[in-house]
């Protein structure tokens, strides 16, 4: 088999260990294979990079374990070429396992050229995403609070749910404040309801009748300031993330092209359904590159939002999606519902059409689907988002849709006469 490089390095990266198996050219056709096994302290990975420079090693691989890739990665990217590789793609011949022959398996592989690297964003890219998926940590722990903090009222059978859209608004945080503080009249509870929800009190003062005892006071006025805590902290994150974006530049771009990242986040939140955080977390997980992708359709099977391939027999196998970049798709995901519920836009007539046909969970991701192939577009082109309009499936073919219709409504004994209107 064809050598691709000669001098390259496997390593098999835990959490205390490192397990490099140098590969350099030998006697014949036979490699010399040296393996030695470094700590994971910052002094033993530059003792590494010191082990692999005397020998001439230019590319290094190792798989994508846990965390503990992340330091190895960053101490040695600006001295080696690195691929960092899937461990579900190199795996090994069943029965034969073990840590040193795991990376000698990875150097062998490597020498061959027989390893495909994941894609690695730079280090600033990487600390922003970073940030992002922190936050998205974030809220997600917030939305298990508030659901802790709803559950609680329930067990008090204090039913503010079902009255206010929001138990975290203005006015049902008063209401919540007051239970903390021992107020257990009705009526006076509901009389802290605020602007469109005093058209409601009747309704409160039944649904603030309930057996709210102290440790359910107690659990309540926990919830809610571990809640604020969090917006607190989401907040601050979001503040931090917006400073990258400001100073994240890229050598050698024209002036107006200064800050490209946060150019990309202002031309993404012109697509229907995505907000700022959302375009922020495309934006670190994909970057402002886009020839790391060869065409969107690329893009959109990394992100995990394309059937999946599972053909035996010459039938297929279902076509669920593949597994992909799970913070991207989360985000899409939201997007596009956010999207569906608009009105007279493509993305929500787009989402309706397939709802009808193929289901609403199938349509959201094609919906996700869309919305980033768009963004590919926008990043590539630097240009804001032109919407089409909800009629644009309609106008597409415009006489079908007609015939269609008319010969529905004739079907049911009527005679129709199609009269165009005058342009105004």
């Amino acid at each position: 088999m064809e050598v691709v490089y000669s001098h390259c390095c496997g390593l098999d990266v835990h959490s205390k260990k490192i397990l490099a198996c140098r590969t350099t050219p030998g006697k014949g056709s036979t490699p010399t294979k040296e393996i030695q096994t470094f700590g994971t302290m910052t002094d033993e990975l530059l003792r590494l990079s010191d082990w692999l420079a005397q020998a001439g090693v230019t590319h290094v691989a190792m798989e994508s374990t846990s965390v503990y890739w992340k330091p190895v990665f960053n101490l040695l990217e600006s001295s080696f070429a690195l691929l960092l590789v899937n461990a579900q793609h190199i795996k090994t011949v069943p029965g034969r396992k073990s840590d040193v022959k795991d990376c000698e398996w990875i150097a062998d592989l490597l020498r061959h050229g027989l390893l495909k690297g994941s894609f690695v964003p730079e280090r600033e890219q990487r600390e922003l995403r970073e940030l992002t998926r922190y936050r998205t940590a974030l809220v997600r722990e917030r939305v298990a609070e508030v659901n802790r903090l709803q559950k609680t009222l329930e067990g008090a059978n204090i039913k503010l749910a079902n009255v206010a859209s929001n138990i975290l608004g203005v006015s049902a945080r008063q209401m919540l404040g007051a239970l903390i503080a021992g107020q257990t009249d009705a009526k006076a509870l509901a009389q802290l309801a605020k602007a469109k929800l005093r058209q409601k009190i009747p309704l409160l003062e039944r649904a603030l009748v309930g057996e709210f005892r102290g440790h359910q006071r107690f659990l309540v006025a926990q919830q809610l300031a571990h809640i604020e805590d969090l917006d607190d902290a989401i907040e601050a994150v979001s503040t931090e993330i917006c400073k990258r974006l400001d100073t994240l530049s890229v050598e050698g771009e024209g002036k107006e092209a200064t800050h490209p990242y946060a150019a990309a986040v202002e031309v993404l939140i012109t697509i229907s359904g995505v907000q700022q955080r959302t375009a922020e977390v495309i934006v670190a997980e994909i970057g402002i590159d886009m020839a790391r992708f060869p065409s969107a359709k690329h893009l959109a099977s990394w992100a995990g939002l394309v059937p999946g391939l599972h053909e035996s027999g010459g039938k297929r196998q279902g076509n669920k999606t593949r597994k992909g970049n799970k913070w991207l798709r989360s985000a899409l995901v939201e997007a596009a519902l956010a999207a569906s519920k608009t009105k007279g836009t493509y993305l929500s007539s787009q989402y309706h059409r397939l709802a009808a046909r193929r289901g609403k969970k199938k349509a959201v991701v094609a919906v996700a689907h869309t919305i980033l192939v768009i963004a590919y577009q926008l990043i590539q082109k630097r240009v804001p988002y032109e919407e089409l309009g909800g009629l644009y499936f309609d106008e597409r073919d415009r006489d079908a849709l007609e015939r269609r219709l008319v010969d529905r409504l004739e079907k049911l004994g009527n005679k129709v006469t199609i009269e165009r209107k005058l342009a105004a």
